[in-house]
């Protein structure tokens, strides 16, 4: 059976909307929920992002936005 790893919860309403504070806390997150690996899997696809969006979209799938 497949182990599912559940998603940290991150609340980024009222933060500063930069992609590298954003980045941080969901890095964070994942580092707290002991997804080392997530973490850093996330920052080299947000590095490589094309947009704003896309770098927002990427965080979405790697932990819960409130």
């Amino acid at each position: 059976m497949e182990q599912v790893t559940k998603k940290p919860v991150v609340r980024l309403s009222g933060m500063n909307g930069n992609v590298f504070v954003l980045l941080g806390a969901c890095s964070t997150a994942l580092r707290r929920a002991g997804q080392g690996d997530q973490a850093n899997e996330l920052r080299q696809k947000v590095f490589a992002a094309g947009s704003y969006d896309e770098a927002l979209q990427l965080m979405m799938q790697y932990v819960d936005v409130r």
